[in-house]
């Protein structure tokens, strides 16, 4: 039996009047990479919804048309009060198996912690939770004789945070002390996201020791910065040989490294987007890839104002063989 996870950033997936590149342009671009991926879960991040009361995934129903993915299962990102899907970016996972089970968790085991500004004049009446973006999205899917658990990930990017008062443009800020500050509870947020899943993935470990989980998508870090360390937790981190069958394995370090990237900035090349898997799906692993043969530098088409009609992260994709 064979089964191919995958994951892709689909970079604000939208359908607004007067958009540039058009949605039809992006279609273009974005499914024949889809259709590419050949697989059998799909995580995808940055997926907008289309509508105010109503809100529906117009958008990417036309993108998936003609597609295999347009019968598979689907599970899909809420909003903050529980109505079906967010404004934009929502997360949404496609499966050729059932769905029998999902679930988002945002602030549901990590709670907000509380920070006192310390760059404002009035630190004291600037304390505040530092809620994190975006929930994350998990599925359990029916192989038959076991069950593959999928954790959808976009953490916070590593972009400082607005403080009030602290800016002068979308990107330009009054002081260094202040876009340190920002930058710090950036991180924060996205290591807080990164410590909510790995309790996820506990939560998963408690229920069965040998449970087939992946975790996927766009983390904004690189293999060995803190949240990928947190969801790994690796023996040498926690020090203790019994924890060995809790660890997840990053699964795109099997790439070799001159083509391992997922995102160019600058002229850098970065693996920003991962596959990260218990032991027990790991050694089923044949192969993983990632597509980033048409990827652009993001910053040089910020400078240049243009935006390409796919998308600044490349598509990733492992592969797994199991008995019949």
């Amino acid at each position: 039996m064979r089964i191919r996870i995958a994951t892709f950033n689909l970079e604000n997936l939208d359908h607004r009047p007067g958009q540039e590149p058009s949605l039809d342009k992006r279609i273009e671009a974005l499914r024949p990479a889809l259709v590419r991926l050949d697989a059998d879960v799909l995580c995808l991040q940055e997926v907008n919804a289309q509508g105010n009361k109503h809100r529906t995934l117009k958008a990417l129903e036309a993108l998936l048309e003609g597609t295999p993915y347009a019968d598979f299962s689907r599970a899909a990102t809420q909003s903050d009060t529980g109505k079906p899907l967010r404004d934009i970016q929502n997360l949404v996972t496609l499966s050729r198996f059932p769905i029998a089970a999902h679930e988002q968790f945002r602030h549901d085991l990590v709670s907000p912690p509380a920070y006192e500004l310390a760059t404002v004049e009035t630190p004291s009446k600037n304390s505040r939770e530092i809620f994190w973006d975006r929930p994350v999205l998990y599925t359990r899917h029916s192989l038959g004789a076991a069950d593959l658990h999928v954790v959808n990930v976009h953490f916070r990017a590593p972009i400082a945070a607005h403080i009030a008062d602290k800016k002068t443009g979308a990107f330009e800020w009054t002081d260094a002390a202040s876009w340190a500050e920002g930058f710090f509870v950036a991180s924060l947020k996205r290591n807080a996201q990164a410590l909510e899943t790995r309790l996820v993935v506990e939560r998963l470990f408690d229920e069965d020791a040998e449970a087939l989980i992946a975790v996927a998508g766009d983390f904004n870090s690189a293999d060995r910065e803190v949240p990928v360390a947190i969801l790994r937790a690796d023996v040498e981190d926690t020090g203790n040989p019994e924890l060995a069958g809790r660890v997840l394995i990053t699964l795109d370090n099997a790439i070799p490294e001159h083509t391992r990237h997922s995102v160019i900035h600058g002229g850098r090349r970065v693996m920003m987007d991962h596959i990260l898997a218990s032991r027990p799906l790991a050694n089923s692993l044949e192969r993983v890839k990632v597509h980033n043969e048409l990827l652009e530098d993001e910053l040089i088409a910020y400078l240049m104002g243009v935006h390409p009609a796919g998308s600044f992260h490349a598509p990733l994709v492992a592969e797994f063989t199991f008995p019949p």
